[in-house]
């Protein structure tokens, strides 16, 4: 007896192979498709931008006359710019206060809130709300707190005790400390949702295991708890660290960077520089200088909190 072997015409093959990779082609021809308008936006939007601040920051740029080029001198600028700096130093100092007190508050409301309390779908839109609001309102208000007259919400509450009044946002030793209160309690929410969020998707049973082993709710909230929470930790951590540095319109309304650019930050240091002493091309230096910052800090993050994963 003699085997007898076929083998597929060309066109048989390649249908066999159409076949095969069919779904997956299809499913990543759809991504593909889907993806396309996010990744257009984000060309348009935020990488091309990128680049012409970069070129940009390579020129002596006052939008009067036309771009000439100097290399690296408004870098070199930069780093003899002290007022710069100062603005940088505010912005950590402000992110390693706020950041943190925040933070561990909203720990603190979500796993209240996380509770089966009444009311506590109130308490959330309670805590949520400085989030939603618009941030000329939120300044606005406290502009009305912080009153350096007796009339002020601040100063009439500590003139109870006999403190005051004090000049919260006119003192350089006051100021700075007065805008890191107001960035704690607006921050608070986005992070309680996000952590709120988190705790809900922990599963009940890894609690259940700890209590039949004997632990107690510090112990859980140690072991179980914080680790599990990790990967919304670091999102926070990094969304709060960029939103720290791109704060300005709470800056221009309460302070404008004063008194003596006791409350200088970044961005405004930016604003001042583009649109008060028309340095455009130096103001680009300074916003690239910005990025590369971000980087870090997102790098950092990641490091300190470890990562995105859960374990």
């Amino acid at each position: 007896m003699t085997a007898t072997t076929t083998q597929a015409t060309p066109r048989e093959a390649s249908t066999v192979r159409r076949r095969r990779g069919g779904p997956r082609a299809a499913e990543s021809r759809w991504g593909l498709i889907l993806a396309a308008p996010a990744a257009l936006h984000t060309l348009i939007w935020i990488g091309i931008p990128i680049i012409v601040a970069f070129v940009l920051s390579m020129t002596a740029y006052d939008v009067v006359t036309s771009p000439q080029f100097n290399g690296f001198a408004n870098y070199a600028v930069i780093f003899q710019d002290t007022i710069f700096w100062k603005a940088v130093l505010h912005n950590v100092i402000i992110a390693g206060v706020g950041i943190p007190i925040s933070m561990f508050l909203a720990l603190v409301f979500a796993t209240m809130l996380n509770r089966a309390i009444p009311g506590r779908g109130i308490f959330r839109v309670m805590v949520f709300l400085p989030h939603i609001t618009a941030t000329v309102a939120v300044a606005m208000i406290w502009l009305w707190i912080y009153s350096p007259s007796s009339s002020g919400l601040m100063n009439t509450v500590l003139g109870l005790v006999g403190i005051g009044p004090l000049p919260y946002l006119t003192s350089p030793k006051l100021a700075l400390a007065s805008v890191i209160l107001v960035t704690i309690w607006q921050g608070i929410g986005l992070k309680m949702l996000i952590y709120l969020a988190s705790l809900q998707g922990i599963d009940e049973q890894l609690y259940e295991a700890s209590s039949i082993d004997g632990a107690n709710f510090i112990q859980k909230f140690r072991h179980i708890t914080v680790p599990m929470l990790r990967p919304a930790t670091f999102f926070i951590l990094v969304t709060s660290l960029i939103a720290n540095f791109q704060t300005f319109d709470l800056i221009y309304i309460l302070t404008e960077g004063g008194p003596a650019n006791a409350t200088n930050v970044v961005t405004y240091r930016i604003y001042q520089t583009a649109f008060q002493e028309f340095r455009f091309g130096l103001a680009s230096a300074q916003s690239v200088i910005l990025l590369l910052m971000l980087i870090v800090l997102t790098f950092f993050s990641r490091r300190i909190v470890g990562g995105t994963d859960g374990d």
